[in-house]
């Protein structure tokens, strides 16, 4: 049997390792360093995302490119600036599909592969972890 000064010591280690498990990523919307927008609201990124905008703000045609389902930093994106759970925008986009109102923005991976598909088209807008910035995409919305 364990002593209580173990107990204790090994649930706060327990509740440390959550937390940091759980820690939620800081997550950027980002476009091509070519891009000329310098920002937008967080729901204009809402409405890019969700296929209800299709042009940047100040104009010029908008390609939204997704990270994959299951990645934190999709979880977190949806979740802020959209409302939704994976679950929910799963729903919204069968139902636009199904009505024919529009299609999902394409699967790019995670933050590498979205990083690098945006900053080599200057029409496309994509999420990552802001760890992930480099000098080839601007960050236009920060959580």
């Amino acid at each position: 049997m364990l002593s209580k000064k173990k107990t204790q010591a090994a649930m706060l280690a327990l509740a440390i390792g959550l937390a940091a498990g759980g820690a939620a990523a800081d997550v950027v919307v980002i476009v091509s360093s070519k891009n000329a927008t310098k920002a937008i609201t967080a729901e204009q990124a809402s409405d890019i995302f969700l296929g209800r905008m299709s042009s940047f703000p100040g104009g010029g045609a908008v390609v939204p490119l997704d990270q994959s389902e299951g990645t934190a930093a999709r979880e977190e994106f949806y979740a802020k600036r959209a409302g939704k759970s994976a679950a929910q925008l799963k729903a919204y986009w069968a139902k636009q599909i199904f009505t024919g109102k529009g299609q999902p923005p394409a699967d790019m991976g995670g933050n590498h592969e979205v990083r690098k598909a945006v900053a080599s088209d200057p029409n496309a807008i994509g999420y990552i972890d802001k760890s992930a910035v480099d000098s080839s995409v601007r960050v236009v919305l920060s959580q």
